[in-house]
């Protein structure tokens, strides 16, 4: 009885290849498979109709290696296949229908298949690996265990492959050859293996725990290694170097999970949440992952280097960000301190991660970069700052303010506005400091220059512009401005630039013609009312009667009085001042030479007057804290003069005077010679011998102002003794005395 032809339907139900009927459909299946897998050349490469011979050589290399277009022939003849073939465990059309088609196989067998793949998963073994290690697998069947991560077993069968390959054709064949396909497959399946050993690398820390998987991974790269060690050099795709690459897989994990961080806007939450993610990956390194991997692997140091490089590429992208001031202060402290006092000194990791050598995160030229930027725009915003309150100040000068609101409306607020960020830099670091206080110190020369010419243009005004008692209250509060920004510039000097002295000196510079200005306005009016008084001394009447002297005396007392609101170092420089001008304005008389002695008793009336009175100064001013007393000496050394009756004697006080004051000269000592009533031309020609190296000397750098004393005594002429007895001269009833004709 003949067989009864079965439906197409239920063929493919018994045989289980839905397209046996029509071999072209096989074929188009074929190509399906090819696309939605994407490993077309695998079906190719094998797809070619094997020709005699092929069998002798795989036989040289043991059991033929199946190719995958006999797994259909294999189901449709399950009666007829040998027994070598039944002893190997091969996979059904199915399983290969569904690694190419997904979830789109047939119901019954999804959980099997899941059972599979989850003992695939356990440390990268299966139950069948060992089988099919020993079996030559078809590419399929390899690339089937790669995607079920038999990564271990995989491995094994493409090195096989690979070794066939290199001893089917050792030299280079053509990409159309069978031995260049069968290379072509060889690079592709690999390219599917490290696929999924850099996805289990980047699965495992996230997991927090021992991964499996890992361990898989570990053994291909150790049997990795062992081949590149095998082949010789020159063999092609070898050595493949896969640590290496397993090094970079593990910096590209580590840049995807930094780069996974989500938080806020600000930028210390972001760094922050950056140092929270690399501590707990790190963590979950050293305690999980690390110990399972060999020593010689360092394993903790790749994953430290790895995430260190991943944080610089964060911390620099957030670096080029446009970040104001207290952003770039915050980056740059985190940078500084934050890092190596949380990441670097954390109690778990630390010490490891100390260990490896790392540096800070930034390059050293980024962080050049932001502290520059920082500088600059600190700067910027503090030129505008102080400027706007010497404006508020100035307007507040015509009005009737205290000293001290003045020097708090100002001096105060200017060194705050400079101290907030003298302090705060050298905690970033002692050089960014130093950078820092030698720009702020530009920054306050240049408003010191401009607090400069706004008091000269205010305090220079008229008289009747403001009252004498509102111009002394102004003044004294003005002058009490210098002392803070005195101290704060030297503070900003003393970090150590090497630049720095010269805007120090500018400085100071500038404070001391606010200083100046301020006495001179302060002095003004005292001046004024003593000259009268001392108009009056060195005369005959000044000889019996002392209202002169003691009403300059008095009035000097009285001026020092108001003085009292003034700041200790302004009221020592107006002191040292008034001390040196009372003086300077006492000698004058003397040197005008307005009282001549013509006796050994008027001489020494004359010495006694000066020495009482030089006292009375002397202690004056010692009273006022004067800090010059080395201008107490000036009138006793003049007096001297009057005194001494030797020659020789008269010579070295004269050296004595030179040296005490460098600025003496031969007209000086001269005009009190003249005083003194000393008339012998030899005996002045000795006594003023004495001062002539002084004098040809006088192309040197005199002393400074502060001690400058007869530098600003000129003598207009000589004084000239007549050649005759002065008692005789009351007998003329008149002389008139005719300037010298000048010569022609």
């Amino acid at each position: 009885m003949p067989l009864q032809k079965k439906p197409p339907k239920e063929e493919e139900e018994e045989d289980g290849d839905p397209f046996v009927t029509n071999p072209e459909s096989r074929y188009r299946r074929r190509a399906t498979l090819e696309r939605l897998v994407g490993l077309a050349p695998f079906g190719r490469a094998r797809r070619g109709v094997p020709k005699e011979g092929d069998g002798d050589r795989d036989g040289d290399a043991g059991r033929a290696r199946r190719r995958s277009e006999d797994f259909g022939l294999l189901r449709r003849l399950p009666g007829r296949r040998k027994a070598s073939v039944d002893a190997v465990t091969v996979p059904k059309r199915g399983s290969l229908l569904r690694l190419a088609l997904g979830t789109r196989g047939r119901r019954g067998s999804g959980a099997a298949e899941g059972e599979e793949v989850a003992h695939g998963d356990n440390g990268g073994q299966r139950p069948d690996g060992r089988a099919k290690g020993r079996e030559q697998l078809s590419v399929l069947e390899i690339l089937e265990l790669i995607q079920r991560r038999d990564l271990v077993a995989a491995d094994e069968q493409i090195i096989a492959l690979e070794a066939e390959c290199v001893a089917a054709s050792p030299a280079a064949s053509p990409p159309t050859s069978p031995a260049g396909r069968q290379a072509r497959d060889v690079a592709l399946l690999y390219e599917a293996l490290v696929a999924q050993l850099w996805a289990v690398v980047a699965e495992s820390v996230p997991s927090g725990c021992p991964y499996a998987p890992l361990r898989g991974v570990i053994r291909v790269l150790q049997q990795e290694e062992a081949a590149d060690e095998r082949h010789l050099p020159g063999t092609p795709g070898r050595p493949r170097g896969l640590r290496r690459s397993w090094q970079d897989a593990v910096a590209r994990a580590a840049a995807e999970r930094l780069a996974q961080v989500t938080t806020g806007t600000g930028l210390g939450d972001r760094l922050a949440a950056l140092t929270g993610r690399l501590l707990g990956d790190m963590g979950t390194v050293r305690c999980h992952l690390a110990p399972m991997y060999p020593p010689e692997f360092g394993a903790f140091g790749v994953y430290a280097r790895g995430y260190q490089r991943a944080l610089a590429q964060q911390v620099t992208a957030l670096a080029q960000r446009p970040l104001d001031v207290p952003n770039l202060y915050l980056l740059l402290d985190w940078h500084n301190n934050t890092y190596p006092r949380e990441v670097l000194g954390h109690p778990e990791v630390g010490a490891q991660l100390r260990a490896q050598g790392l540096g800070p995160p930034l390059p050293p030229e980024t962080q050049r970069s932001l502290e520059s930027s920082c500088i600059a725009a600190v700067k910027a915003k503090l030129e505008v700052a102080v400027a706007q309150e010497l404006q508020l100040s100035e307007d507040m000068w015509p009005e009737d303010v205290t000293s001290q609101e003045v020097t708090e409306g100002l001096a105060t607020r200017v060194t705050g506005l400079l101290r907030a960020h003298v302090e705060r830099a050298p905690q970033i670091s002692p050089e960014f400091g130093m950078e820092m206080a030698h720009e702020l110190l530009g920054v306050l020369v240049a408003f010191l220059h401009s607090f400069q010419r706004k008091v000269e243009r205010f305090l220079e005004a008229p008289a009747e512009a403001a009252p004498p008692e509102g111009a002394t209250a102004r003044a004294i509060a003005l002058a009490n401005c210098c002392p803070p920004f005195r101290s704060f510039a030297e503070r900003l000097a003393q970090f150590g630039h090497p630049e720095s002295e010269e805007p120090r000196r500018q400085a100071q510079g500038a404070l001391d013609k606010v200083t100046r200005i301020c006495n001179h306005v302060l002095t003004r009016r005292l001046f004024e009312d003593l000259k009268p008084y001392f108009n009056k001394l060195m005369k005959r009447k000044w000889l019996t009667s002392s209202d002169a002297f003691d009403t300059i005396v008095m009035l000097i007392t009285s001026f020092t009085q108001k003085l009292r609101p003034l700041h200790p170092e302004p009221y020592q420089v107006l002191v040292a001042e008034l001390h040196r001008r009372v003086l300077i304005e006492y000698v004058r008389p003397l040197l005008q030479a307005r009282l001549v002695c013509t006796s050994a008793k008027m001489r020494a009336r004359v010495a006694t007057r000066l020495g009482d009175e030089a006292r009375q100064l002397r202690e004056l001013f010692h009273r006022l804290d004067s800090a010059s007393p080395w201008l107490d000496s000036v009138v006793p050394r003049l007096r001297e003069l009057l005194v001494l009756e030797d020659t020789a004697a008269l010579q070295m006080e004269v050296a004595v005077l030179a040296r005490d004051f460098p600025d003496v000269r031969r007209k000086h000592v001269a005009a009190v010679l003249d005083v003194r009533g000393l008339r012998g031309h030899g005996a002045r020609q000795e006594i003023l011998g004495v001062l002539q190296d002084v004098e040809q000397s006088d192309l040197e750098p005199g002393p400074p102002r502060t001690r400058a004393f007869f530098s600003e005594l000129p003598v207009t002429r000589d004084v000239r003794c007549l050649p005759c007895h002065l008692p005789r001269l009351a007998t003329l009833p008149r002389l008139r005395l005719r300037p010298a004709r000048p010569r022609p």
